[in-house]
């Protein structure tokens, strides 16, 4: 991998947010997605991790799945990696595996800050309402909002941990 391939998959997945692949466009973009996979060494866990993207972005969480695994199994790790564990919890979501999703991304609440932080909050907080644990879930998504409110910001953090403890 190299900055040309990395320009070009930033070109096409652009193209794809600006919606110049259309639902009825989807295996276009998996095709032009594999082959940019193609030009990667077999054993790199960026390769099934685009594809798990593709496939996630384009509707097949199911198919997503397995090549998220793939990508984590071969060592994908970083940023890359931090991405691959949300989408990961959220596909595991739509396939009805919401409890894996949350023992997924649970740990990430503790793993170095970045800006995929609130994602995280979203992810797991999402995974918990599809178990039927929606004040776990509002706690979360309220104390991601509270650091980006112009005002509330302590109400809402405290708002957010007397959900999940009524002593706070």
């Amino acid at each position: 991998m190299n900055e040309d391939w990395e320009d070009r998959a930033a070109a096409a997945w652009a193209a794809f947010a600006r919606d110049e692949y259309p639902q009825e466009r989807a295996a276009e973009f998996r095709a032009l997605i594999d082959g940019l996979v193609a030009e990667l060494p077999d054993d790199s866990p960026l390769g099934p991790f685009e594809r798990a993207c593709a496939f996630d972005s384009t509707g097949h969480s199911d198919r997503a799945v397995p090549l998220y695994r793939e990508a984590l199994a071969r060592g994908l790790d970083g940023y890359r990696g931090r991405r691959a564990r949300i989408q990961l919890a959220s596909s595991l979501r739509n396939t009805g595996q919401a409890e894996e999703g949350v023992k997924l991304l649970t740990p990430e609440l503790d793993a170095p800050s970045d800006e995929l932080d609130d994602a995280v909050r979203a992810c797991l907080a999402l995974c918990l309402s599809s178990l039927g644990r929606d004040r776990e879930g509002l706690s979360l998504v309220l104390g991601a909002l509270a650091a980006h409110l112009p005002r509330y910001q302590r109400s809402m953090a405290n708002y957010a941990r007397a959900l999940v403890d009524p002593e706070a």
